[in-house]
């Protein structure tokens, strides 16, 4: 029983670092019909007047997360509340406190929590960037989406919310190095063409120019002369005055 709610715990406390308010009102509905057990220091998440807080919350992250730039102040301050979150849910189940120390408990479930509120928040800007903004309802969506199943997993079956949260992490680490890689390689690639440039025009113009020149400037030269030049002519010579004087 004790690994079966700590797998659960598990799931719990990653999902609310997808959305920090759907494992509490997810565990408050579960302890309210009677699903769960809770311990007596958080059996008030299934009363009325905090499932309805819950749900207002609920609510406005889930509307407010599809927008460009509120969905960034949301992120902000989810670096408190997700944390915060994954601690409440990863140590108010009463078979787990009974098996675990609750400071221990609830320093998992906020490092649960924290880490993948920051990935999170990671892979937002990146999404931001590539799709001009549109892309981020739907990855938005996608993290509701996961973290409510998540949480039905690990409220009815922990095991194999505990296998959905490896395979999470497993393609989203692949994901992040292929996408360094490529990032690397486009780098590299830009980085290399100023390098290529240069050594390559060197190399071919004095190989070229120096054989074509000489070829070409005797031929052209001595057709333009004759066309071109013109005759030298001799001035005219004068003989002398007209007039010649003559002495009587």
């Amino acid at each position: 029983m004790l690994i079966t709610n700590l797998l659960g715990a598990i799931g719990l406390g990653a999902s609310s670092g997808l959305n920090a308010w759907i494992p509490l009102l997810g565990l408050g509905l579960a302890q309210r019909f009677g699903v769960v057990e809770l311990s007596s220091r958080y059996d008030q998440l299934g009363s009325t007047w905090a499932l309805a807080i819950l749900g207002v919350l609920f609510v406005i992250d889930l509307i407010g997360d599809k927008i460009v730039v509120i969905d960034h102040v949301l992120h902000a301050v989810g670096l408190v509340i997700a944390p915060v979150s994954g601690a409440i849910v990863f140590s108010a189940q009463a078979e787990l406190l009974s098996g675990s120390h609750p400071v221990l408990a609830a320093l998992a479930g906020i490092l649960l929590g924290g880490t993948m509120h920051a990935g999170r928040s990671a892979l937002r800007p990146v999404v931001s960037a590539g799709t001009g903004g549109l892309g981020n309802p739907v990855v938005s969506l996608i993290e509701d989406v996961m973290a409510a199943v998540m949480v039905f997993l690990a409220i009815l079956v922990p095991v194999i919310s505990f296998i959905v949260l490896l395979a999470l992490v497993f393609f989203s680490v692949r994901w992040i190095r292929k996408r360094r890689q490529r990032k690397a390689l486009r780098s590299q690639a830009v980085s290399e063409v100023p390098n290529q440039v240069p050594s390559q025009l060197p190399s071919q113009l004095p190989s070229q120019l120096p054989h074509q020149l000489p070829h070409q400037l005797p031929s052209q030269l001595p057709a333009a002369g004759p066309s071109t030049a013109q005759p030298i002519q001799n001035p005219p010579q004068t003989s002398g005055p007209s007039d010649a004087i003559t002495w009587e």
